[in-house]
């Protein structure tokens, strides 16, 4: 994508940094993308569109402190526009689940221990979870960011965080008994 919108001269600055940048976050944001949004292909479109702002951002400057966090940001500010379009609504979605390879996450050992019943269990309920609460899910226990981190990039207080955290697990626990 970078090399495309290099060559079409829409790149400015220094082209080794939005590389570098790029690479470091794409596969990240990426899969916080198909996350919120459930839809791989949904979720390649928001991602790109987030790199084209950050070549934008880094053009005008002045650049944000913490790159990670200003991508993060506009990540969920993209998902958060594509769900409460009204052609995505009508559109819906095609009806096929996620799949763990569609997340481009490395396996650990506590995911292949769960049987594709039970991720499958996990991944119905989640989608029924509030946006809020998904993002904040995502936020602290995919990403790993603190609790003040996540309440300071969705603009939330640090309880309002901790209730959504709580009530997301307490529905996917749910999900995963449920099934066993």
């Amino acid at each position: 994508m970078l090399n495309a919108m290099r060559n079409a001269g829409i790149m400015a600055g220094n082209p080794s940094d939005d590389d570098a940048l790029y690479r470091a976050h794409h596969p990240r944001i990426l899969r916080l993308c198909r996350m919120m949004l459930g839809n791989r292909d949904d979720g390649d479109e928001v991602a790109q569109e987030v790199f084209v702002k950050m070549i934008g951002q880094r053009s005008r400057g002045p650049e944000p402190a913490n790159w990670s966090a200003w991508l993060t940001r506009v990540a969920i500010n993209g998902c958060r526009d594509r769900r409460r379009s009204g052609w995505w609504r009508w559109w819906g979605r095609d009806g096929r689940e996620l799949l763990d390879s569609d997340l481009t996450t490395l396996r650990h050992a506590e995911d292949l221990a769960i049987s594709r019943q039970e991720q499958g269990a996990v991944w119905r309920r989640f989608r029924k979870l509030s946006p809020r609460q998904q993002e904040v899910f995502v936020l602290r226990h995919v990403e790993g960011w603190a609790t003040r981190e996540v309440a300071e990039a969705l603009n939330l207080s640090a309880q309002a965080v901790k209730l959504h955290l709580f009530r997301a697990t307490h529905r996917l626990r749910e999900a995963v008994r449920s099934e066993s």
